[in-house]
């Protein structure tokens, strides 16, 4: 088997980790029961790298593996992978009522600058007000 090695500043480090927590998060949360076992081992593997590089604080031994602390998990990291999820659902959303207004063609180069037109408009509104003028009438409330 081959190895990688790598040179890394602490900062460089960090930053890393935070990726590799992003990455595994983005694969493994909705997953339940069913995780990538693969990327928790790297996830683990990297950060069991910080005992003793004065970054002791952010893993901690959970169910005998090493995963990100919970210091670590409030150090803001979830802000960052929330504000993801909003603009990724922002963006899904003025796509797919874009579509919908249109009847749902395909998407070619003669209607496509009409497509881009409407999801701006969604998002223009989207930035105003969020979700709170969404009205889906089929539901009670």
């Amino acid at each position: 088997m081959r190895s990688v090695n790598i040179e890394l500043t602490n900062k460089e480090f960090r930053r890393l980790l935070d990726l590799v927590y992003i990455g595994n998060w983005v694969i493994n949360s909705v997953r339940a029961d069913d995780r990538i076992e693969d990327y928790d081992k790297v996830e683990s593997k990297l950060f069991s790298l910080c005992r003793g590089t004065g970054m002791d604080g952010l893993c901690e031994l959970w169910n005998g593996q090493i995963v990100p602390s919970q210091a670590f998990n409030d150090g803001g990291i979830h802000e960052a992978i929330a504000n993801y999820e909003d603009a990724v659902f922002y963006d899904i959303l003025a796509e797919e009522l874009s579509r919908r207004d249109m009847g749902y063609p395909e998407i070619t180069q003669e209607n496509y600058d009409e497509l881009v037109s409407r999801m701006d408009d969604y998002i223009e509104e989207f930035d105003a007000h969020g979700s709170d003028n969404i009205i889906i009438e089929s539901v009670d409330t």
